[in-house]
């Protein structure tokens, strides 16, 4: 069995969670602890080791350390959020 670790970041998206989606992203997270590769998990692309699963519109992203039977929970977003970063490409200022 597994020990998951929830990051800051992820401990606080599942804060905002309420009524169903959080029992159902608990329950997950605690099938992760039993089978840190359940069916439909994925590679993160772009990530090192990094993977996601999916309860509902929810992403699950996370790393698993087999060494020490770990899994690092390090975000639970909503789908059409979970792969965004922040918008640094329009800088603000004069031009020219």
């Amino acid at each position: 069995m597994y020990r998951v670790d929830l990051a800051r970041s992820a401990r606080k998206d599942l804060d905002k969670l309420q009524g169903p989606i959080f029992d159902r992203v608990v329950a997950a997270l605690r099938g992760l602890a039993q089978n840190p590769r359940p069916f439909g998990y994925e590679p993160v692309e772009g990530s090192m080791g990094g993977f996601r699963v999916r309860e509902g519109d929810y992403c699950i992203l996370y790393e698993i350390d087999d060494s020490a039977q770990v899994v690092a929970i390090l975000r639970i977003r909503h789908g059409r959020e979970a792969y965004r970063r922040p918008d640094t490409s329009r800088a603000r200022g004069a031009i020219g």
